[in-house]
């Protein structure tokens, strides 16, 4: 039987996906399914993880299905995943023993401003290359050992797993055989070394997280598990597992040093590679490993910005200002400027380079003659400045210029953003045609590992531009822009004082 397709998992914040590729890196059919959120608290954002698991296994036979194969000409199996959210369960039951906590959860701030407090963010950037923030796994874990009735004593005793959602999603589809997590997600935890590549043991100390809840930590590319008998009729290979930034910067094929890509999803995620070495920024970027492949590690800066394409979201949802997303392009482009208006999104504080937890969101410079025009774009020109203020700071960090940002995710369909990226950046911008580059990333390092594509030579093959938005306004136009954005964020940041 010729193993003909790929099949990635795409377990993502708002909704599970599946999408199945061919040999040529093409979308041979894809389902998605939206999973509910919990806020039971100001700050508090958590998942079902029985839903997380149930969603992501209907998506996959709703994928089958469409294309009507049977799971049998599957090759291997990828998978990608929401970093930083938190599970843990119980090794006998397999059930977890609290709700998942998501990335976006704020519950440990205060913990987190007691860390600093006491001046460990030197040692915990030295050895994880990350900021002390409520973002990463760490304090979720603690939180939950801290607040479960009877789960620090559990994990004492060995009972306890801890996993992001991969390890969640690789426990179940192994019938509980597999606890394993890839390089990329364990370096989001805080409690991974990027150097050394193990978990770090003063780390679990300052934490008090046992080592036994831990999972054991692979390269991207490699056999992690099978799937047990009783999810696919076959048993199948899972040999691809990388969070979905990483996963997104594989799928775009920034393979070399100084490429870089952008997903404007939700937040917006911008990586750059920097070849084999951590950089350590001076802009309170993250350094984190991109990938481990042929026994070689590639690492990467990544700047967050908390709130992207949700801006819009929430202006359609939130306070029902449009009717649709896609709406935001036709009245952004109905005005030619904002009028003066300035929208600061920061409804979660603010990430990099400023990472300020406590920010709020601003509108800025509204009179009389504002329109809901000129919000819409001051909304998706947020997004466009949020994403300049961290290329800028990457390129200092990494003493080099990106001659190309790629981009992927569902706001880079809106080309007045992409055009509006590529002028405040004076910088190219390349959409591709697969704009799923998170999933395909997540498929090609499955395919990798099975040899259905021989190496990244042939990949880096595939990967084709859609449009490419050079810019077309001067420096000079668009540095007034800038100054003014600024200005605005100076005030947000004044307001929190």
């Amino acid at each position: 039987m010729e193993k003909k397709y790929i099949l990635a998992l795409d377990q993502g914040t708002t909704s599970s996906r599946a999408i199945i590729y061919d040999h040529a890196g093409k979308i041979m059919s894809m389902a998605q399914k939206e999973f509910r959120q919990f806020f039971p608290k100001p700050g508090f954002v958590e998942h079902d993880p029985m839903e997380i698991y149930s969603s992501q296994i209907s998506v996959a036979a709703e994928a089958l299905a469409q294309l009507d194969i049977h799971d049998n000409v599957i090759a291997a199996i990828g998978i990608t995943n929401q970093r930083e959210t938190t599970i843990v369960w119980n090794r006998k039951t397999g059930k977890p023993v609290y709700n998942a906590i998501v990335w976006q959860d704020r519950r440990t701030a205060a913990y987190c401003d007691a860390l600093k407090s006491r001046g460990l963010q030197n040692e915990i950037t030295e050895k994880t290359g990350l900021e002390i923030d409520a973002y990463f796994s760490a304090t979720k874990v603690k939180w939950i050992l801290d607040n479960v009735s009877g789960a620090r004593k559990a994990a004492e005793n060995g009972e306890l797993a801890f996993g992001t959602v991969d390890s969640w999603l690789m426990w179940n589809l192994s019938n509980g055989k597999a606890h394993l997590t890839d390089v990329s997600n364990a370096s989001r935890t805080m409690l991974f070394n990027i150097h050394t590549l193990h978990w770090d043991n003063d780390l679990l100390k300052l934490f008090d997280i046992p080592a036994s809840m831990l999972p054991e930590v692979k390269p991207n590319s490699t056999h992690f598990t099978d799937t047990s008998g009783l999810i696919f009729s076959t048993k199948l290979p899972i040999t691809g597992v990388a969070g979905d930034q990483q996963a997104a910067l594989f799928g775009q094929m920034c393979v070399h040093q100084g490429m870089a890509k952008n997903t404007y999803g939700t937040g917006c995620f911008i990586m750059l590679n920097t070849g084999t070495k951590p950089v350590r920024s001076n802009n309170r970027m993250l350094s984190t490993v991109a990938w481990q492949l042929n026994n070689q590690t590639t690492y990467a800066l990544e700047g967050s910005v908390f709130v992207g394409g949700a801006v819009i979201q929430w202006l359609r949802d939130g306070i029902k200002f449009i009717k649709s997303a896609d709406l935001s392009e036709k009245l952004a482009l109905s005005v030619k400027d904002t009028n003066g208006v300035f929208f600061v999104p920061a409804f979660t504080g603010l990430g990099a380079p400023y990472w300020n937890q406590d920010a709020r969101g601003m509108l800025y410079g509204i009179t009389r003659g504002t329109s809901r025009a000129h919000i819409t774009r001051a909304a998706l020109e947020a997004i466009a400045y949020q994403s300049y203020d961290v290329i800028k700071a990457m390129q200092q960090d990494a003493d080099f210029v990106i001659e190309n940002l790629r981009v992927d995710g569902g706001a880079a369909a809106n080309n007045f953003l992409m055009q509006m990226q590529a002028d405040v950046l004076q910088t190219n911008v390349q959409r591709p045609v697969v704009l799923e580059s998170t999933s395909l990333g997540a498929a090609y390092f499955a395919g990798l590992a099975v040899g259905f594509w021989k190496d990244t030579a042939e990949i880096e093959s595939q990967w084709q531009v859609e449009k490419t938005f050079t810019p077309v306004k001067s420096s000079h136009d668009v540095e007034k822009g800038i100054v003014s954005w600024h200005d605005a964020i100076a005030r947000v940041l004044y307001q929190n004082h």
